[in-house]
């Protein structure tokens, strides 16, 4: 991946779903916002409303399309590599309930029938690393495993790094530089 010392990544995941409150799994499933996740999404507007982005995407996904409306970013552009990873048989299911079957798994560490691998994920969210980095300071609107995946690659680390990076609803985060070297600016806010 090329430096682009000075550029910025500001990473907000969507507000609440029905899904995301009960840890379900959720990929390609297009849920609305609960009214809680409509509420705390009208809340980053005035977090957000101060600073100017270069560029403002959004996945194709419902929850991540309104968040951004609601924080102030309805013209935000569509970018398909956004999408969540892909859960394949997991859709819709918890990690308890997979567990049941696959003692001990993870995203991280477990493969998802039907699903993406990390190596596909990491391809796409690596492509949304360069496009971010040609601009000044860029905000993106997603997905927790999504984004915790893209920010294990703005710090080129591999995906499975994104482990270490819990990541609620409704926040902000902000990937930068400290001099040459990619860095976590502010997290989980």
């Amino acid at each position: 991946m090329s430096s682009a010392e000075g550029a910025e990544l500001w990473v907000v995941r969507h507000g609440e779903t029905e899904w995301s409150r009960d840890g379900r799994h959720t990929s390609t499933t297009d849920l609305p916002l609960t009214d809680v996740g409509e509420q705390a999404a009208v809340s980053l507007a005035t977090r957000l409303a101060e600073v100017e982005f270069d560029l403002v995407l959004t996945s194709p996904r419902r929850r991540a399309r309104r968040t951004a409306e609601l924080a102030g970013f309805p013209e935000a552009q569509v970018d398909e590599d956004l999408v969540e990873w892909g859960y394949g048989d997991y859709e819709g299911v918890t990690t308890a309930e997979i567990r049941e079957t696959v003692p001990g798994w993870t995203v991280w560490t477990h493969p998802s029938p039907g699903g993406e691998s990390a190596d596909e994920v990491s391809a796409r969210l690596d492509r949304v690393v360069e496009r971010t980095r040609r601009h000044g300071r860029s905000l993106v609107f997603a997905h927790g495993h999504s984004l915790r995946v893209l920010t294990a690659r703005w710090l080129e680390q591999p995906a499975d790094e994104g482990r270490f990076f819990k990541l609620d609803t409704s926040t902000i985060s902000v990937l930068g530089f400290e001099r040459e070297h990619p860095a976590l600016l502010k997290w989980n806010s």
